[in-house]
């Protein structure tokens, strides 16, 4: 049972982080707050407005009261009963009784002695009232107050002789709010059929949206999954949206570099074949030769066998650099990064190939700007250099030369390897780096190697977050310069933030 439930949580929580379920959320929350915000908005203007103009109505007729009370006598004269003065107050109380019977409220009068002369429910009359409001009012300050929850609307209004402005009683008012309550009900009811329509519509149109906005993302998951099941393999294309074309760019760029990839690895296959099969090839001849032979002179036999031993030894070289380039390929393989002195390992390496520069009569030169330290992986910096240099060497002419230089700046130190040798054709350039590529075919078995050494060495530069660059001319010569960061590892952390 609790898994279930763990499930359903998960499943609702996978829901609500989709697109479709967020724009769903955002349309329907623009939609119904300020539905309901204006509804409230509205009923309560109403309600101010309804009571402000309740207020202003009934304030006016009082003063008009207060105005005949003044001048007809009522405070002075409420206690005589002639004639005359019976009739004026059965004139008044007649207006009271109206007002009172009209807003369905209550008036009481107040002389200065804060006595009830005059009570429209003739409850208290005769008794004192003393309030913080009738006070108030004998100061000149009318008061107004709306008891929402109890329904009524109570206010005070000063009897004022005009011309000394003196207050000589109180009129102390209390009105019903019914009829604005029952407009107001009117109003909700109305209101919230009026919202429930408008939420019925949002909630409609927030579905319809969220599934028409998102689905230009359906139809790129979908052209995606048929990449993957192998359908398709052709660029995708949803125009609909800024974002869609970003991604379906984005995965266009990395289709097309992966089919570049499995084209390099089927000619990188056929390659290692080719290169594999041809030193077999010239075993079994070799062998097979042997063996048809009934009597094989000594001298013959000796140089057949070493033919399959240099023949063996090529194939070893081979897998040796196939080796060597499968673990450069490998993104995670681990660099071991100390300081090293380049000056010191580029001589140790020179020292090791100059004995095959004066074979061919290739005179190696090292100069140095300036005694150069950096944090490098040794052994495939050492990779890096020795192939160049011995290229060098290998594509040189008689009584050639080599020259290496090396020198620094605050970020970098460059390594450049120039030589006197044949040169690089313009139109090979752009593909010496790749696997198994010669530019001289014909002459590659006499020169030896296995067309790897280029590869391994770019590989081994790029681990190293550096660059390598070539410049050449046919029959004059070539120039390659490496350029690697002296600090390796603030470069790496650099890039891991």
């Amino acid at each position: 049972m609790l898994a279930k439930i763990k499930e359903h949580i998960l499943q609702v929580w996978l829901l609500m982080r989709s697109l479709r379920a967020r724009i769903f959320l955002i349309i329907l929350i623009v939609g119904i707050v300020p539905s309901i915000l204006l509804r409230y908005g509205i009923l309560d203007n109403y309600e101010e407005r309804a009571v402000d103009l309740r207020q202003n109505t009934v304030q006016n007729q009082l003063r008009i009261l207060a105005d005949h009370l003044i001048s007809k006598n009522y405070l002075e004269n409420y206690h005589l009963s002639d004639a005359q003065t019976a009739v004026t107050k059965e004139v008044i109380n007649a207006e009271l009784e109206m007002l009172s019977n009209l807003y369905d409220g209550r008036v009481l009068i107040i002389d200065s002695s804060f006595k009830v002369v005059k009570d429209t429910y003739g409850i208290s009359e005769g008794k004192n009232i003393i309030s913080e409001e009738v006070i108030k009012c004998f100061k000149g300050e009318s008061t107004f107050n709306y008891d929402r929850e109890n329904g009524y609307i109570e206010m005070t209004t000063p009897i004022v002789v005009n011309k000394t402005s003196l207050v000589k009683g109180v009129m102390l008012t209390s009105i019903s709010n019914a009829n604005i309550v029952d407009t107001m009900e009117v109003l909700k009811h109305k209101a919230i059929i009026l919202e429930t329509l408008m939420i019925i519509v949002i909630v409609t149109m927030a579905m319809v949206l969220s599934l028409a906005m998102t689905r230009p993302f359906n139809r790129v998951t979908e052209a995606i999954k048929e990449v993957k099941e192998g359908y398709r393999d052709e660029a995708i294309s949803v125009p609909d949206y800024l974002e869609t074309i970003h991604i379906v760019d984005a995965f266009n760029q990395l289709l097309h570099r992966m089919k570049l990839l499995d084209e390099s690895r089927q000619e990188f296959v056929a390659n290692v074949s080719h290169e594999l099969k041809t030193p077999l090839t010239s075993m079994k001849v070799l062998a097979e030769s042997l063996i048809t032979q009934d009597s094989t002179p000594s001298e013959l036999y000796r140089e057949f066998m070493e033919d399959i031993v240099s023949e063996i030894d090529r194939e070893n070289q081979i897998i040796t650099d196939l080796l060597a380039l499968v673990k450069m390929d490998k993104k995670a393989q681990k660099m071991n990064i100390v300081p090293i002195n380049i000056n010191d390992l580029t001589e140790l390496i020179l020292k090791r190939l100059r004995p095959i520069a004066r074979k061919k009569d290739v005179e190696v030169v090292f100069e140095s700007n300036r005694t150069v330290v950096a944090e490098v992986d040794e052994v495939k910096l050492t990779l890096v250099m020795s192939n160049l240099v011995d290229n060098a060497i290998k594509y040189n002419r008689e009584h050639g030369w080599v020259k290496v230089t090396l020198d620094a700046d605050h970020q970098f130190f460059t390594f450049t390897v120039s030589d006197s040798g044949i040169g690089i054709p313009e139109g090979s350039l752009s593909q010496i780096y790749e696997r198994f590529y010669r530019v001289d075919k014909s002459h590659s078995r006499e020169i030896g190697g296995t067309g790897l050494g280029l590869a391994i060495t770019k590989n081994a530069v790029l681990m190293h977050r550096g660059s390598i660059t070539v410049t050449s001319t046919e029959g004059e010569g070539t120039t390659f310069r490496v350029k690697i960061p002296l600090k390796l590892v603030a470069q790496l952390s650099r890039e891991n933030l």
